[in-house]
């Protein structure tokens, strides 16, 4: 199953991530080699949300990176939620649905 890590950023997320996005992206590449975490950014123009994709049995793993996400602890993050995402089509799709 895939979950979405949805992430509302805060109005003054650009100018604060610096001092924390080395350890932010040491969770998020740590999440990456265990398999855990697929893909992560933010959006851009306006850079106000960002979706993290994540993969397992349960929304567990996303709960903890949120959880000790710098980004989160230190308010960068005004809100987050974890979404089941029923992924039908592509390669990765969790649950592949063809029709011929």
């Amino acid at each position: 199953m895939h979950y979405l890590l949805i992430y509302e950023l805060s109005d003054d997320y650009l100018d604060r991530r610096g001092e924390f996005r080395t350890e932010h992206l040491q969770l998020a590449w740590h999440a990456s080699n265990n398999g855990d975490l697929l893909l992560g950014g933010a959006l851009q123009e306006p850079a106000d949300k960002a979706y993290l994709l994540f993969s397992g049995d349960s929304p567990k793993a996303a709960e903890e990176f949120a959880e000790n996400d710098p980004y989160v602890k230190n308010g960068l993050v005004k809100k987050w939620e974890i979404r089941p995402w029923m992924t039908v089509v592509g390669e990765n799709a969790a649950s592949p649905v063809r029709v011929d």
